[in-house]
């Protein structure tokens, strides 16, 4: 009888020892396996997590205390995702509508990173996004008061930039100076380009085109904050001047500042390479004047606050414009640049239909002169020359701003706004039937190309088209579609990060950014986007083994290190779609 009593204490307490094991190890490993916006969910909006499983059959969703459930469902059919090899399922909980803090539970799984319901759940990353390009100013202190504890000390003045023998003209000789302070540093290290300045402020003018009445009440926190101009505005306005001062006399603009070979990790006022104006070129040229006639336009608006900057900024559009007319393939060919050679980012292009198109629509829009949407010649090469924007294909920006400007060419017989409007609908549409069949319920991975250097930016830019069209036509498939990619960008991938710098429980924390790594804070940078996985791996012989098995998918090739400067740099040009795709989806909701 004895006996007995032990061995069935015994046996209970292999049970609980059992379950207790299993409890633990389901609700330690359940985050990693349950991909989800670590931020949250709009109330009326959907709401998805992807399940990391071929076998779970059931979720429920519990208050962040767990609690109290407050729903419960069935996941969806198992699916194999092509870019990650994973087997998944979804989870839809969109019918949760009430506001607070929840976790997704999984039986044998365990539980999600928490996540928030509520009406603004966006709002601060959104904000973040933008005042990240605070912290990337050049040539000035960031006061605490302003930068809390990310404050540095000013670096790269710029005011004594020499001219590279690439770049010499009759006025300023090869090892003259210019003065050309301010400006954004681009990415992860102290250059200003000026082909990514074009992209990047081309798409931050568009979200104020399009949302003014929103972003003038957007509160930065930066030293312009107490003057009569919004502070998004302020902000655009600090790179701007900088792109000003990159315009040669005779109307040709340089294609980047930067010093000859790319500084280590220190901080910018450490960075004391000599800094060079370096060559003249098409790309450059016309990217500066397709944003100085977009931002003639918006600050036509401040003559008072700023008087002769819209006037000055046309000026210098259409001086650009004429000279790339007449130098219309002027490459940029870094190889052959000599004393000094130049080795930082090279930004080379070689076709200029794109940027000519760009350039040309927005100094029609702006001043109203047909011969520049003749030169655009737009509808010739719709169905075949328009793709999601990056900085080498910008034509589809030109598309966004005629859209958006549609109703003043209904009833032109120069602009085919119908056909115009009708290509961007296709876009949108094929992205829209891709989310539906994707086993992660997204846009992002309709190619096996979406995956490669800086394939954030593309499911923001991706975001972006979707959000054009919902502006168009009303229809929520199209936000549904992009609110889908924001999803996916703050942890509905295949990585389980949220790739937006300080946003999530697991946030990328240790990006290839010089001011981060110098600064001796434990914390990045806020607000800032890794530029995602990238089979390309172009790193790999600098972070050792750090790549392992684990990576060696499309969706999955990224690690959060900062020597991995092709998945986890950062760049102007990818945070500012992500700025354009979460302040746009906060404004609509």
């Amino acid at each position: 009888m004895k006996s007995s009593t032990i061995f069935l204490f015994s046996f209970l307490c292999f049970v609980l020892n059992f379950t207790a094991n299993a409890q633990t190890k389901e609700d330690s490993s359940g985050s990693e396996k349950i991909r989800i916006n670590q931020i949250g969910f709009y109330p009326e909006g959907p709401k998805k997590a992807i399940i990391v499983t071929s076998e779970a059959i059931g979720f429920s969703i519990l208050t962040s205390d767990q609690k109290t459930e407050v729903f419960s469902g069935k996941l969806s059919d198992a699916q194999e995702w092509s870019h990650s090899k994973e087997t998944v399922k979804q989870a839809d909980f969109s019918s949760v509508e009430s506001s607070g803090e929840y976790v997704i539970h999984v039986p044998g799984i365990g539980t999600s990173h928490p996540f928030k319901i509520n009406k603004n759940v966006h709002f601060e990353p959104a904000k973040a996004s933008m005042k990240a390009f605070y912290y990337q100013r050049a040539s000035t202190d960031l006061p605490e008061e302003y930068a809390r504890k990310w404050a540095r000390e000013a670096g790269h003045p710029d005011d004594e930039v020499k001219i590279h023998n690439s770049a010499a003209s009759q006025n300023r000789p090869a090892g003259s100076t210019i003065s050309s302070p301010g400006g954004w540093y681009d990415a992860g290290d102290y250059g200003k380009y000026i082909v990514n300045s074009g992209i990047t402020m081309g798409t931050l003018f568009s979200l104020y085109e399009d949302f003014p009445d929103y972003l003038d009440t957007l509160n930065l926190n930066i030293p312009e904050s107490q003057n009569n101009i919004p502070d998004f505005l302020d902000e655009t306005l600090y790179n701007l001047r900088w792109m000003m001062t990159m315009q040669d006399e005779d109307g040709g603009v340089y294609h980047k500042l930067t010093s000859a070979n790319f500084h280590g990790a220190v901080a910018p006022k450490d960075a004391t390479y000599q800094r060079w104006a370096v060559q003249k070129g098409t790309a450059a040229t016309l990217d500066f004047a397709a944003v100085t006639a977009q931002a003639a336009r918006i600050f036509a608006n401040y003559k008072n606050e700023l008087p002769g900057l819209s006037d000055s900024l046309l000026v210098m559009s259409e001086k650009a414009y004429n000279w790339a007319k007449e130098n219309p393939e002027v490459i940029y060919r870094q190889e052959e640049l000599k004393d000094p050679e130049i080795s930082t980012g090279a930004y080379g292009d070689q076709n200029f239909k794109d940027e000519l198109q760009w350039a040309a629509t927005e100094l029609f829009i702006t001043t109203g002169k047909e011969n520049y949407y003749k030169d655009a010649n737009l509808e010739s090469s719709l169905e075949t020359s328009f793709g999601i924007p990056a900085w080498p294909n910008v034509n589809t920006l030109a598309l966004y701003s005629l859209a958006r400007h549609r109703d003043k060419y209904q009833n032109s017989k120069l602009v085919a706004i119908d056909a115009i409007l009708g290509q961007l609908n296709k876009m949108a549409d094929d992205l829209v039937t891709s989310s539906k069949a994707s086993a992660y319920a997204i846009p992002m991975g309709t190619n096996e190309s979406d995956f490669a250097w800086g394939s954030n930016s593309e499911a923001a830019n991706q975001g972006i088209l979707l959000l054009n069209v919902y502006k168009i036509t009303g229809d929520e498939k199209y936000l549904d579609a992009a609110n889908a990619n924001l999803d996916y960008l703050l942890g509905r991938n295949a990585t389980g990060y949220s790739f937006l710098t300080g946003f999530g429980e697991k946030a990328t924390r240790d990006p290839h950014h010089r001011p981060s790594e110098s600064d001796h804070n434990e914390d990045p940078v806020p607000g800032l986007l890794a530029g995602g996985p990238n089979p390309g791996q172009q790193d790999k012989e600098g972070c050792g083994n750090k790549y392992t098995d684990a990576h060696k998918h499309p969706a999955t090739s990224y690690i959060d290190d900062r020597c991995s400067y092709a998945s986890n740099e950062i760049a102007i040009n990818w945070n500012a779609p992500f700025v354009y795709l979460a302040n746009a989806i906060e404004a609509i909701r």
